[in-house]
């Protein structure tokens, strides 16, 4: 069966970073476009970006913009979420994803990870 797995998150101060991965088995991962998540407390779970399959990515969410920045090897069926200048509100857990992409850039999630938390001290 599919299974995505998260790893790396864990408690940074302010300013730091953190590396999140997200190893994939159970499906053709180079035939998946990868999406992080994350939920904070209380919320909603926002998306924070994707890469497609072609390795182009889409536009990051207002909050993390040039802080964060995904990638992914193929080569290891995984898919990384670099964040830098950590803030308190960057505080939540982290999910993965995978999904089909379709005309328009639309893409649909078929495939969700645990998650991992991330927490930021201030």
């Amino acid at each position: 069966q599919v299974q995505l797995v998260e790893s790396g998150g864990g408690l940074v101060q302010a300013g730091g970073s953190l590396r999140l991965s997200c190893a994939a088995s159970g499906l053709t991962f180079s035939n998946y476009a990868m999406g992080w998540f994350r939920q904070a407390p209380g919320k909603e779970r926002t998306f924070i970006a994707a890469i497609l399959r072609s390795g182009s990515t889409t536009p990051f969410v207002r909050s993390v913009k040039g802080r964060f920045t995904i990638s992914r090897d193929n080569g290891k069926n995984t898919v990384y979420l670099q964040m830098n200048s950590l803030k308190p509100e960057d505080t939540a857990v982290y999910s993965c994803a995978a999904g089909a992409e379709y005309a328009g850039n639309s893409i649909t999630w078929n495939y969700w990870g645990q998650g991992t938390q991330v927490t930021v001290s201030s």
